[in-house]
């Protein structure tokens, strides 16, 4: 199943979402150089108040069984908002499967998590909290505790009008999530203009990317993501492989298929892959350029590259410093309600 076929399978899962709601942008600021304004949906707009909320419910370990495991656990601003880790870890230490995605920039994303279940940022946020492995709470069990906590009900009643219900939360953190934005990169700033944004190896490096690598087959557009599936030869020498997106769609084709994660700020979000089986940017070099664990589900896209450990060099350096902004969000904890 080549490229193009799967960002049609994409954007065809994303149509309902689509449709439902007209995308506006996500401030009324320009977005950072190199990106389009982010999208969102008509019946979630964005308030510097809820905002604030989803800051805070993001942030809140008491969303958890044990009050101690919150979204931000897995998704740590100082870890590249993933986890460093090669798992996500919830309640209790227990691990799940797969490596904890990138926060960055999943509002130019059109499905979420790394098979695509969720269809909005509103869906996947009600996802982990409810996992047995994440936060291990129902929410009938997150909603009574956060109603017992003055400071959430004040202000639900301020943002949404209501007590505290799992509409609200869900809207509050999808919305706070869209602040989490990178752009205007070295790499973005050069594009525009800027001949000295990027060293001589980046610039080697980025035509490789572009190139003789094969990189932007997939990682394309301005947040380096298809935001489609693909099967890329990793973990599918086990017994018992995750099976990726084909256990959503239903789709032979899809075996083994994960979602493309953004490049930007890759370099903080390591290890990689679904199952964060690399913990280096050469080791993903290096597995993409032998092309991947050979099986019958493996995309096209996917080939030897006769590529020199000198071009290798290059390529990494581009992915790290290209991509890498001086606007990173650093989001700080913030003071928790009471």
């Amino acid at each position: 199943m080549n490229c193009l076929s799967r960002s049609f399978r994409a954007v065809w899962w994303a149509l309902p979402t689509l449709l439902l709601g007209v995308a506006v942008a996500a401030e009324k600021s320009a977005p950072p150089l190199g990106l389009p304004a982010a999208p969102v949906p008509a019946d979630n707009v964005m308030t510097p108040e809820k905002i604030v909320l989803g800051k805070q419910l993001y942030f809140d370990g008491r969303l958890s069984a044990d009050n101690k495991v919150s979204c931000a656990s897995c998704h740590d601003p100082a870890k590249g908002f993933s986890n460093g880790e090669q798992f996500a870890t919830g309640v209790e230490g227990k691990k799940g499967g797969r490596s904890a995605p990138t926060v960055i920039n999943t509002a130019y994303g059109t499905l979420q998590f790394w098979d695509g279940r969720a269809k909005t940022l509103e869906d996947q946020a009600l996802g982990p909290i409810q996992n047995p492995i994440e936060m291990n709470m129902t929410l009938d069990a997150v909603i009574k505790k956060l109603n017992g906590i003055e400071g959430y009900k004040t202000q639900f009643k301020k943002v949404f009008g209501t007590d505290v219900t799992s509409d609200g939360i869900a809207k509050a953190i999808a919305a706070y999530e869209r602040t989490v934005i990178s752009g205007n990169a070295p790499y973005d700033k050069f594009k525009a203009g800027d001949t000295k944004a990027l060293s001589e190896a980046a610039q080697r490096g980025q035509k490789l990317f572009f190139g003789k690598a094969h990189c932007s087959a997939c990682h394309a557009g301005p947040n380096f993501s298809d935001n489609s599936f693909h099967n890329v030869g990793v973990g599918m020498g086990k017994k018992d492989f995750d099976k990726g997106r084909a256990e959503i769609s239903k789709l032979s084709g899809d075996t083994g298929a994960f979602k493309t994660p953004t490049l930007r700020e890759i370099a903080k979000s390591g290890p990689y892959f679904h199952d964060g089986s690399a913990k280096t940017l050469e080791e993903v070099v290096d597995h993409y350029a032998k092309g991947g664990t050979p099986n019958e589900w493996l995309d096209e896209e996917i080939f030897n590259i006769k590529i020199a450990p000198t071009e290798k060099a290059d390529l990494v350096k581009f992915l790290t410093e290209g991509l890498s902004s001086s606007d990173y969000p650093d989001h700080k904890a913030p003071e928790l309600p009471k």
